[in-house]
């Protein structure tokens, strides 16, 4: 059997496997509240992609300009499409992206 065929048939049982992102985010400080702003856009865009099984932003309570996100895709190929997404080109890409100061992501397979 192939990773990628475990990979799929791997992880909870009301959830099956995929492909997990967590992604860690720090923005410049005068700009974390637009950085919020534009991740509420971005959003339920995101959690509507056919491929996404989860996908969840939230803002650290101690620090407004930390995000991290927990993204859950069916595969591989979802993950790109997402990126290749309008969506994210727009609200990520163009606008986010260059108000941040850190950008960390991890890809992960469940168990």
């Amino acid at each position: 059997m192939t990773e990628q065929a475990m990979n799929q048939e791997a992880g909870h049982p009301a959830i099956g496997g995929g492909l997990l992102v967590v992604a860690q985010w720090e923005a410049k400080a005068e700009e974390a509240d637009r950085v919020a702003e534009i991740l509420r856009g971005f959003l339920p865009q995101a959690q509507r992609e056919p491929g996404v099984k989860l996908f969840l932003i939230s803002r650290a309570k101690d620090n407004p300009a930390q995000f991290l996100f927990y993204e859950l895709f069916r595969d591989e190929a979802a993950f790109r499409a997402h990126q290749e997404s309008a969506h994210f080109k727009s609200y990520i890409a163009e606008q986010a992206l260059p108000l941040l100061t850190r950008r960390e992501r991890a890809q992960y397979a469940l168990l």
